[in-house]
């Protein structure tokens, strides 16, 4: 099946270019119309399967039947779907990493 998607990621993407990216597959594929609370969910069914080929990697007994991605996989598809729920928002990901680093540099960690 031929690609025909126009979609173009730059060479070293920021993190804001992720986020258009994802709003334009968002509407080329169809998906834009799925509310924050249908991506919220499927974010964590995206979890789930993170946590099932972590398990398979760590050669922890899984079921045979279920269908299991490579963990690079899951957390590509987790990263899309943090990028649409924030661009949902009008959140600028990048800015908010820095703020709230801002606030744990401030914080004290305690080591075990």
């Amino acid at each position: 099946m031929k690609n025909t998607s126009n979609l173009f990621l730059k060479e070293n993407p920021k993190l804001n270019d992720f986020q258009q990216y994802v709003k334009l597959m968002e509407i080329e594929r169809g998906f834009s119309h799925q509310n924050t609370l249908q991506k919220a969910l499927m974010l964590g069914e995206e979890l789930g399967e993170l946590f099932k080929a972590i398990r398979k990697e760590e050669n922890i007994k899984i079921d045979n039947n279920s269908k299991i991605s490579a963990i690079d996989e899951e957390l590509a598809d987790i990263f899309i779907f943090v990028c649409a729920i924030a661009n949902r928002y009008d959140i600028d990901l990048e800015k908010a990493f820095r703020n709230k680093e801002e606030i744990n540099k401030k914080r004290t960690w305690k080591n075990k």
